[in-house]
């Protein structure tokens, strides 16, 4: 007999975890709609064209693949079935989201008259990733993402970074806000003069904290980096001090560099432009009062192709765990489903990883679980018809309510109320029906009372 498994990645919830996660699902959508965002949904799948080269050569290594239904190897030669690249394209015009923000872009193309720009739209679904797991890694996840498209505004990435701060606020998790902007990365690999290198670059610089300062640049090298061009590199990534400290040496840096090929028509640099946005948002958000210090990082530079503009990542301080959340400004997207001229900005809460945080460190509330309330005892068919008129008013009062199912042992039905985390039973036998009152045991002290059924709601409140 086969011993049943899950796949390595993925993760069975219990009832007790699903409340947690709900719990968080639901305090992330209430921020959500608390500044103005509409849910929408997207397939679990799309088709590989949509996906495939959105989130650069690493990205796209890590996408599930779905086999064509049918014969899919038919009419296909055999030297193609050994060439396992060239296979995957003839035999999979599918796979499973590596993000929500891809199929979002497709979306918005495929629904631009029906939407109102800018739009801004929130998603909570899983994706799924064909990475090594490991802890706070997982091949299956899901994501919480808001994005506003239509408006080139810095005031969307000040709302994002209030609702980053709200968020977290609210889970009562400590983090920092990182933040850093593609056009900063752009000037910098333009400075040590490997500006056809800039992805490579920020992959590279992205992996610091992971791999460390001289993997990073072993990385590099690799890559066909120049030594004098990752000697320059060092001070700009090692650069330490406060905000405005370093916003006042890259305005330096890049003021007197002369980079001749970023230098755009108004005379100014990309470099200077990500330097004037970055304070733009670091200065309106001193206005607000986050709970959570905002940093600016230059090896923040995550890796996905797609960014264009301003990029953020949360770290959890209490936790050792990767990002728990990110995101960015992705001007040209939805250029590539043939609507240009759209830029986008937006972030992605990893529902997962928050919930081990939270775990870890024992912060849900109390009133996370949804437990049911109460369990009323079955003694039999003529007790049952009793309570049922009792019970469904109780659920219309919205306490949440049960009745064992069956005339078990009394023994039985509070080893259930027990199992269950029930707070409070409610007996009624012949006694209470004749007299019109309920028993109701406290399962924590033992405690028992005669109640109407219309005491019950405010008892166990």
């Amino acid at each position: 007999m086969q011993k049943p498994a899950i796949p390595k990645g993925t993760r069975d919830f219990s009832p007790e975890e699903m409340a947690k996660r709900n719990y968080i699902f639901d305090t992330i959508r209430d921020v959500f709609y608390l500044y103005g965002f509409k849910q929408i949904e997207t397939p679990a799948m799309e088709n590989l064209s949509t996906l495939m080269g959105k989130y650069g050569e690493e990205g796209d290594k890590l996408l599930f693949k779905i086999l064509n239904s049918g014969d899919f190897l038919a009419g296909i030669d055999r030297e193609t079935r050994h060439v396992t690249s060239l296979l995957a394209s003839e035999i999979c015009e599918k796979g499973l989201r590596y993000d929500l923000t891809v199929p979002f872009a497709r979306y918005v193309v495929m629904h631009r008259n029906e939407i109102a720009f800018p739009f801004k739209r929130f998603q909570i679904q899983p994706v799924w990733r064909a990475d090594r797991p490991q802890k706070g890694r997982y091949r299956e996840f899901f994501q919480c993402d808001a994005d506003i498209v239509g408006s080139d505004s810095l005031l969307n990435e000040v709302e994002l970074v209030q609702i980053i701060d709200e968020v977290f606020r609210r889970f009562g998790i400590r983090v920092c806000i990182k933040i850093n902007n593609r056009k900063i990365l752009s000037g910098i690999a333009e400075i040590i003069g490997e500006a056809d290198k800039i992805t490579d670059i920020t992959v590279a610089i992205d992996k610091l904290d992971k791999i460390g300062l001289d993997n990073v640049n072993a990385e590099l090298a690799e890559k066909g980096i120049s030594a004098k061009a990752i000697a320059r590199l060092q001070p700009i990534i090692q650069l330490s001090g406060t905000n405005e400290e370093k916003i006042e040496v890259l305005k330096d840096i890049f003021a007197n560099q002369g980079i001749a090929d970023q230098v755009r028509n108004d005379g100014v640099n990309d470099g200077l432009i990500g330097v004037s946005e970055i304070e733009t948002v670091l200065d309106k958000t001193k206005l607000l009062h986050l709970h959570a210090d905002l940093e600016l990082d230059l090896t923040l530079a995550r890796g996905l192709n797609y960014y264009t503009g301003a990029i953020f990542e949360v770290k959890a301080l209490d936790v050792a765990i990767g990002s728990i959340s990110g995101g960015g400004r992705y001007d040209n997207l939805t250029g590539v489903f043939g609507l240009t001229g759209v830029s986008g900005v937006g972030i992605s809460f990893g529902a997962d990883r928050i919930f081990d945080v939270l775990n870890t460190l024992n912060l849900y509330p109390a009133n996370a679980a949804q437990h049911t309330q109460i369990l009323f005892v079955n003694f039999g068919d003529r007790e049952v018809n009793h309570l049922l008129p009792i019970v469904s008013d109780l659920r219309q009062a919205g306490v949440r309510t049960e009745i064992y199912p069956d005339a078990a042992k009394l023994k039985k039905q509070m080893s259930y109320a027990d199992d269950n985390h029930i707070p409070f039973v409610a007996i009624v036998g012949e006694s209470e029906m004749a007299t019109g009152k309920i028993t109701l045991k406290n399962m924590t002290t033992g405690e028992q009372i005669g109640v109407n059924a219309a005491e019950i709601a405010e008892k166990l409140a």
